[in-house]
């Protein structure tokens, strides 16, 4: 499983969405082209005005890549990263997702 870090962005969704097409995402695009590996793509978090662009961006890239898995998730938490890039490699029909994190996890199941 292959972890993509995006960075900083700016907080404003359009210029976040500009600037993460034009830096981040040809490279993406390469490294898609040459793995064999699921990879996951982290975002910092970020309101609710940026689910839109990623969301989109993160399932044409699995669709464009299948089989190969393409996910994404949004936290500034490791461990919470590191337990979603643990499900994410066991995980072999899930790709195309966007998944927002936190470090307070599911809880106890009753």
């Amino acid at each position: 499983m292959a972890l993509w870090r995006v960075g900083s962005l700016p907080d404003d969704a359009l210029a976040a969405a500009t600037q993460f097409h034009a830096r981040v995402l040809p490279g993406v695009i390469a490294e898609l082209g040459r793995s064999t590996s699921p990879t996951t793509l982290v975002f910092a978090p970020a309101d609710h005005t940026h689910r839109g662009w990623r969301l989109a961006m993160v399932q044409g890239l699995a669709r464009e890549h299948a089989p190969l898995r393409v996910n994404a998730v949004e936290s500034d938490d490791e461990a919470a990263i590191a337990a979603a890039e643990v499900y994410l490699a066991a995980a072999d029909g899930v790709t195309g997702q966007l998944l927002p994190l936190d470090s307070a996890g599911a809880g106890k199941v009753v």
